[in-house]
């Protein structure tokens, strides 16, 4: 007879109370033959906090090579059992975790998931805001086009929207997202079932003033689109000064509008300013 291949364990861990752990994962992170993990340094101090000494760990996180995903899926298949966490809450929730699930299940291994908390969830039903659907970003793009592409699916998106953000940037998104949409509401929650657990309520324009400490992990949720929201959002101010300044560093008119990020009757309309204002120019 051939060997059984061993079992991945999809494991929910705690986002910040660490008294949130199942009895189900404890007995799980007991029992496999290892563990992966995103960062093994913060999964060790949860084992030995659970008293689960001397477990075997190896990382999986986003920059990990296909090999070791490999080296991973044949520990599997020879048999071990292997728990997959991440930092906190479920794997493969804005989590590198997913490609080993993907890689595991294409290998024909058995795979089970053992629920736990999840910062989506919790922030959900602590914003009051969401009775239905909802969208979820994850954290969005950092820049470029893939940034105003996510920002747009956001503010065209007709029912709530789910995104986390970190510390350094929550601000200046939530401004970013009030110069279209001020009147939207939405709802901040900060160190989720931390001891400094915090919950803003408001509308995009009045949080992106007031986001109150900007230490910890965030999760905005932003409510449906309200009728006022469903008409295209207007662009920011934008000054002839300031495009001829774009147009005299030798950029194009479409590279402009591509760095403003507009679309749809404002992009039109910025464009044809964008010509008129190039033929000013000394050398056209």
């Amino acid at each position: 007879m051939g060997s059984v291949s061993g079992v991945l364990y999809v494991v929910g861990t705690p986002i910040g109370n660490l008294g949130d752990i199942t009895k189900r994962a404890v007995d799980t992170l007991s029992s496999v033959d290892r563990v992966v993990a995103e960062d093994t340094r913060r999964t060790r101090a949860l084992l030995n906090h659970l008293g689960v000494k001397g477990k075997p760990l190896t990382c999986v996180e986003a920059h990990t090579p296909l090999s070791r995903m490999g080296k991973v899926v044949e520990l599997l298949l020879d048999g071990q059992n292997i728990a997959l966490v991440t930092d906190a809450g479920m794997p493969g929730i804005s989590d590198p975790g997913a490609r080993l699930v993907s890689a595991a299940a294409d290998a024909g291994v058995s795979i089970q998931v053992v629920p736990g908390p999840s910062a989506v969830t919790a922030a959900l039903t602590l914003s009051g805001i969401v009775e239905g659907p909802f969208y979820f970003l994850g954290f969005l793009p950092r820049q470029g086009k893939r940034r105003q592409s996510a920002i747009k699916r956001l503010l065209e998106c007709e029912d709530p929207v789910v995104l986390f953000e970190s510390p350094q940037r929550v601000v200046a998104t939530l401004r970013e997202l009030a110069q279209f949409q001020p009147n939207r509401a939405a709802v901040i929650c900060r160190e989720l079932t931390k001891i400094h657990e915090e919950v803003r309520r408001g509308t995009l324009a009045a949080l992106s003033e007031d986001v109150g400490e900007t230490r910890g992990e965030f999760v905005v949720v932003i409510g449906a689109r309200g009728e006022s929201e469903r008409e295209e959002p207007e662009s920011p101010s934008i000054t002839d000064e300031s495009l001829l300044a774009k147009l005299n560093e030798g950029q194009s008119p479409r590279t402009v509008l591509d760095e403003i990020g507009v679309s749809g009757r404002q992009r039109r309309e910025l464009y044809s300013r964008l010509l008129a204002l190039a033929e000013q120019l000394p050398d056209s």
